[in-house]
């Protein structure tokens, strides 16, 4: 199940400088995450700094 990023996000852009898939992009204030580019590493998850990426 792919990573979501919920609306505590704040977005700081950490989680798409660290995602080896590319799969995350600025949205309308937030940032979002391509569910079919998400291998689920658990990375966006790891340098966030408000929790905001959960498994979907």
């Amino acid at each position: 199940m792919a990573y979501v990023i919920s609306d505590e996000c704040i977005a700081c852009g950490a989680c798409a400088a660290e995602c080896p898939c590319e799969a995350i992009s600025e949205g309308e204030g937030k940032f979002d995450i391509n569910a079919d580019a998400c291998v689920e590493c658990g990375a966006c998850a790891d340098v966030c700094p408000v929790g905001a990426p959960k498994k979907g």
